[in-house]
């Protein structure tokens, strides 16, 4: 787990730094970080949807995934959560709260950080890791100096999130192959999209009931491959 607590760290320094930097930026300039933020999360999304192979399987696991989050509650309970901070925090909640996810999907929903885990799980390998933490470190930064303390505590879902894809890739690793991974990215890649219509406020979405789709997607297309209606 040395690599996800590397990238932990350039998190922790980037976040630390982007704050510091933010009490000497302009409220209109901070806007315009908004916005930049916004546009280069809907850029990654789509770069990352259009991995996919099976633009059905991308549809039937966003819809399926949704349904999931729904019948779960996923979005009404976290905004209960996040009123109730609100309402304590007032608008420092709100950017609280979107930092937080923000930061998490964009640390965490990718091939670079499934692949990254997997390869240190496997063989000890740290190399895309690394990379991924460099690029997380001036990431961190950027989106800091908009959204403020929430990116730094967004290390807490990284930690646990890749320290567990770490740990349990030895016994995942057989299961995973490259199509799976290629649809878990795409379906990650329209959740960016949405949380980037969110960020400009052009649309609310229901970007947290998505978040199932990054479990079904995998298993879709591990059942497609199955049947033979989709080449690995």
């Amino acid at each position: 787990m040395v690599g996800t607590l590397f990238n932990v760290a350039t998190v922790a320094a980037g976040s630390s730094l982007g704050m510091l930097l933010n009490a000497k930026i302009p409220e209109s300039l901070t806007r315009m970080v908004f916005q930049v933020l916004g546009l280069f999360t809907m850029f990654m999304g789509i770069q990352m949807s259009l991995k996919t192979g099976n633009g059905l399987i991308l549809v039937l696991s966003l819809l399926s995934g949704s349904l999931i989050g729904y019948a779960l509650q996923l979005e009404k309970r976290s905004e209960s959560l996040i009123n109730r901070f609100n309402r304590k925090e007032g608008e420092s909640g709100r950017r609280f709260t979107e930092g937080l996810l923000t930061a998490f999907m964009m640390f965490c929903v990718g091939s670079m950080t499934l692949l990254g885990c997997l390869e240190e799980g496997i063989s000890g390998k740290r190399d895309l890791l690394i990379t991924k933490s460099i690029m997380d470190f001036f990431s961190s930064t950027a989106l800091a100096s908009a959204f403020g303390k929430g990116v730094l505590f967004s290390v807490i879902p990284l930690f646990v999130y890749q320290g567990s894809l770490t740990l349990g890739a030895s016994l995942i690793s057989p299961l995973i192959n490259e199509a799976m991974t290629s649809e878990m990215t795409a379906a990650g890649g329209i959740m960016l999209l949405a949380l980037g219509f969110n960020i400009l406020e052009v649309k609310k979405l229901q970007v947290i009931n998505m978040l199932p789709a990054l479990v079904v997607a995998p298993v879709l297309s591990y059942l497609a491959q199955m049947l033979g209606v989709y080449a690995v």
